[in-house]
């Protein structure tokens, strides 16, 4: 395999953790060739979904692996397991983290094993928890295999899983020590997966670059058609920009919190929409919509910004609706659902003074700045 560039995101001393190495590849992903399975070296659990277990490199793989029950693969070796969950968020939850635990309790893993995700966000996410709680924690590795994984949810150590509806409610900092990133797994994507994952780019680019904002910008038809060259310079260009930010702040006590653009509105949006309804990055980018909306109405950014902005992230498809389609189609009440999101957004995890919630917002490109803004605030920037 052709290894086209690495780097480590390294972690600060009193973290408990040393690095992330990150390593792109060009071609395409050959699992059988990075995870042989040799027998020698530590117990591995592979952890991926029914979707991904579709994909050309993940039959191959578990190809050499021989069925045990509905979910779980052995192979030849003994020391090698492979975890089939269900897909998707809906399926993002405490039960789905401690069956992962179970698969390597009832196999007799020890504190030398590694966990692998092979997957997305949900995948990464709940087997980095799995790792950070079985024996008091394994190594974990992360194969990510759909682009809001690889410019985001993969690098960075947030791990967990959602409850009671509402979003990663339970979790732990807890990074890979292995990144495997494999632009062209983004090919296989269903669009809509696609541009889900497009959403945390765009993201990454309002908040850090503003020649990645303009290519995304001019760029579109070629962004949208997945042309190679500018995807594996988005990706690239994404890693690199939350490595550093992550770096600086492990624990988000300060400018990793700008990570958040959007997420705050989106995750609400998320739980009031039902879980798996609307995808994380559609999410995230309507909550983009809305922060640039409260920007404006706070008088931080100027009118052609907040137009500029929003015509960026409707031209790639996302809602700027105040309430999206997604909430509106079966006639519920524009207020009532203004309320409801706002009802969410008081459950972030992130809030601090009670009366008020935690935003990011923007004066401008990589203009960032964390803003506690009123009740009433938010409810204006939903009508």
């Amino acid at each position: 395999m052709n290894k086209t560039m690495s780097f480590n995101l390294r972690f600060p001393k009193d973290s408990g953790f040393t690095k992330t190495e990150i390593r792109f590849y060009s071609d395409q992903p050959e699992l059988t060739e990075l995870y042989p399975l040799t027998g020698q070296g530590p117990m591995r659990l592979f952890v991926t979904d029914t979707n991904i277990a579709e994909l050309e490199p993940l039959k191959k793989f578990a190809g050499l692996f021989t069925k045990e029950s509905e979910r779980v693969f052995s192979a030849r070796n003994g020391r090698d397991i492979l975890l089939c969950l269900d897909p998707g968020e809906a399926y993002k939850d405490i039960d789905h983290v401690l069956a992962i635990v179970k698969v390597a309790l009832d196999h007799n893993f020890d504190r030398g094993a590694i966990f692998v995700a092979i997957g997305g966000g949900v995948i990464s996410d709940m087997t980095a928890f799995a790792a950070s709680i079985f024996k008091r924690g394994v190594a974990v590795e992360f194969v990510p295999t759909t682009l809001l994984s690889m410019v985001d949810a993969a690098i960075g150590g947030k791990t967990g899983c959602d409850f009671e509806s509402y979003k990663n409610m339970i979790g732990a900092f807890y990074p890979a020590e292995l990144l495997h990133v494999f632009p062209k797994f983004v090919q296989s994507l269903p669009q809509r997966e696609y541009v889900s994952g497009l959403g945390e780019a765009v993201k990454t680019a309002f908040l850090f670059s503003p020649g990645m904002t303009e290519l995304l910008k001019t760029q579109k038809d070629l962004v949208l058609k997945r042309d190679e060259a500018i995807l594996e310079k988005v990706i690239a260009e994404c890693a690199t920009a939350k490595a550093k930010i992550v770096h600086k702040d492990f624990k988000e006590k300060g400018e990793r919190a700008f990570l958040n653009l959007g997420h705050t509105f989106g995750h609400a949006l998320e739980s009031v929409a039902g879980l798996g309804t609307i995808t994380h990055g559609e999410a995230v980018a309507w909550g983009m919509g809305r922060a640039i909306d409260l920007s404006l109405s706070k008088g931080l950014c100027t009118e052609q910004f907040a137009k500029e902005a929003k015509d960026i992230l409707s031209g790639y498809g996302y809602d700027m609706k105040s309430i999206p389609s997604v909430l509106t189609q079966n006639g519920t009440d524009a207020d009532l659902l203004a309320q409801k999101i706002l009802d969410a957004m008081k459950k972030d995890k992130k809030n601090k003074a009670q009366g008020s919630l935690r935003v990011i917002l923007q004066k401008d490109i990589g203009k960032n700045l964390i803003q506690e803004v009123s009740e009433q605030e938010v409810l204006q920037v939903l009508k």
